[in-house]
């Protein structure tokens, strides 16, 4: 990738650096401002900007970017350059992508942003469009052993990855995109049953190379799990997640299902452009292509005989700054970001509600050695619930700031709403739950916190690391933890628990009370007596 540098460079490797990413696309032309930590590796997105330039709009004869698109996005990036600025942005990465890699004059553009604007883009192939996709996904999400076929629809292009957490196995990138198809096939402003056959049939011949491609890269017995990006797939997923009685602020995680999709794609292809102009979740530009954005997502879940899929809010601009992290030696590689991306969300979420870390730190190993030696007595998972306790009991007391006395319901708020990279949707909405009710009173229908967890298992889950984080918290009374270690009994019905102290003459009986009075909730959860000496 080209530099383009600013006189905001420091020498200190582990200071923390602000880095900007700006992604020229055929619909919109984006900027990300991150702030990235050295020491732990990873970054934070600090302002993300989004201006629909339309640059996909040419010259029907010629296929030439034209002059009033052009000017639109000189003129955003003019602005994005001095808004990077006035936040200290000591490098930003520019990259355009097929828009301007397939127009005639897309070259003389590139020349025109570098001797008006003053920077240097780089105009990245299908492949690399790609490759920098999985890398953003792979910034925000934990892939699991099974791999991720990931679909991010563009005005343009449409890429298809195949991947899991080590490396990419198939790359792809087609010539089908929402403003493409919608500048091509679509003329009328109501498409008949007839028509959208038609599209749906040009999709899949379009789509087919790079999905044979893809089908040949899983090995047998695999399924993959599906992840779209996009602002087409945001935009699709806004509009359902809006039917939910609780939908989230944010769709990082959320889960959609062909059902859902094809309802609503029954519904949008019968409603005028005036119609859909008028849903709040889309702008004028979206409304105009959401449904040859949505055909190609449902025709892609159809093609691979998929039903569901998962949202990721990070695409291409998050990779362009994890690839220039790799480049400048501050990620070691692909595998160790990804094998840590839980932790280090968590510890940054630590870090952004002042925290203070080494309490946390010692409620999470206390909290993690009842886990370990209660099996069968407090709880009975299978270890799904070990990652969730360790980032509740992390975060468990970020709401103090707000209000001492009801700080569990205000860290509820705060991890809910706030990002949790790696983990779904569900395992967010545990996590904020499992701190909910850590204190106090148990889980009620009428909470909020307790409706949003449909899954009954997960419940049981939430219920479980809850009552184990009560324990570990109850014994968190003191500034510096008197408690060198903790010795647990387990036999049936009953729970005997002791400590040794740090210091030989050390009286810990604020620890034994505190923790004596949470005998009574063990009891009526589990019919388990605790017993403190």
């Amino acid at each position: 990738m080209h530099n383009n540098k600013t006189s905001y460079q420091t020498s200190d490797k582990n200071r923390p650096r602000n880095i900007g990413a700006i992604d020229i696309g055929t619909n919109s032309t984006h900027l990300l401002i991150t702030a990235i930590d050295p020491i732990i590796s990873t970054f934070n997105i600090k302002i993300a900007e989004k201006e629909t330039t339309r640059l996909g709009e040419v010259d029907p004869e010629t296929g030439e970017l034209t002059d009033n698109s052009m000017s639109r996005v000189l003129e955003t990036l003019h602005r994005f350059k001095e808004l990077s600025a006035s936040h200290q942005v000591e490098e930003l990465v520019v990259a355009a992508t097929s828009a301007v890699r397939e127009a005639p004059n897309g070259n003389f553009f590139l020349s025109q942003i570098r001797d008006l604007i003053g920077l240097d883009v780089e105009l990245i192939s299908g492949t690399e469009e790609a490759r920098l996709i999985y890398l953003g996904v792979l910034s925000g999400m934990k892939f699991s052993e099974s791999p991720h076929l990931l679909i991010d629809i563009g005005g343009g292009s449409t890429e298809l990855i195949l991947a899991d957490r080590k490396d990419a196995r198939a790359l792809t990138s087609t010539k089908i995109g929402a403003v493409r198809l919608q500048r091509d096939l679509i003329h009328q402003t109501t498409l008949s049953e007839k028509r959208i056959d038609f599209i749906k049939t040009f999709i899949q011949g379009t789509l087919e190379p790079a999905i044979q491609k893809i089908v040949r890269r899983i090995n047998p017995g695999e399924t993959p799990l599906m992840v779209a990006t996009s602002g087409t797939a945001l935009a699709l997923g806004s509009l359902i997640a809006n039917e939910e009685i609780n939908h989230k602020s944010h769709l990082h995680g959320y889960l959609i299902t062909k059902e859902k999709l094809d309802k609503l794609m029954n519904k949008l292809v019968r409603m005028t452009y005036e119609d859909r102009v008028k849903l709040p979740q889309l702008n004028e530009r979206r409304a105009e292509i959401i449904i040859p954005g949505g055909l190609i997502l449902q025709k892609s879940m159809e093609m691979f005989k998929i039903n569901e899929l998962y949202l990721s809010e990070r695409a291409l601009r998050e990779g362009l700054i994890l690839d220039w992290m790799l480049r400048h030696g501050i990620c070691q590689d692909r595998f160790s970001f990804q094998g840590s991306i839980r932790k280090r969300t968590v510890i940054h979420q630590v870090k952004r509600f002042a925290v203070d870390s080494n309490r946390a730190q010692e409620v999470a190993k206390n909290a993690l050695d009842f886990y370990d030696k209660t099996y069968g007595i407090l709880h009975t998972d299978n270890g799904i619930g070990r990652e969730l306790l360790w980032a509740a009991s992390m975060l468990h007391s970020c709401g103090k700031h707000i209000n001492i006395s009801s700080y569990h319901k205000h860290s509820w708020y705060l991890i809910r709403h706030g990002e949790l990279l790696g983990y779904s949707q569900s395992e967010h909405l545990m996590v904020a739950a499992i701190a909910r009710y850590h204190r106090k009173s148990l889980p009620k229908k009428r909470h909020q916190s307790w409706q949003l967890i449909t899954n009954r298992n997960h419940r049981k889950i939430v219920l479980e690391m809850s009552l184990i984080l009560r324990l570990a918290s109850a014994i968190d009374k003191r500034p510096l933890s008197a408690i060198k270690s903790i010795k647990i009994e387990s036999q049936t019905q009953k729970l005997k628990v002791s400590f040794i102290a740090k210091n030989s003459d050390q009286n810990l009986n604020l620890e034994r009370w505190c923790l004596s009075e949470c005998s009574s909730t063990i009891k009526e959860v589990c019919g388990v007596d605790l017993e403190v000496y």
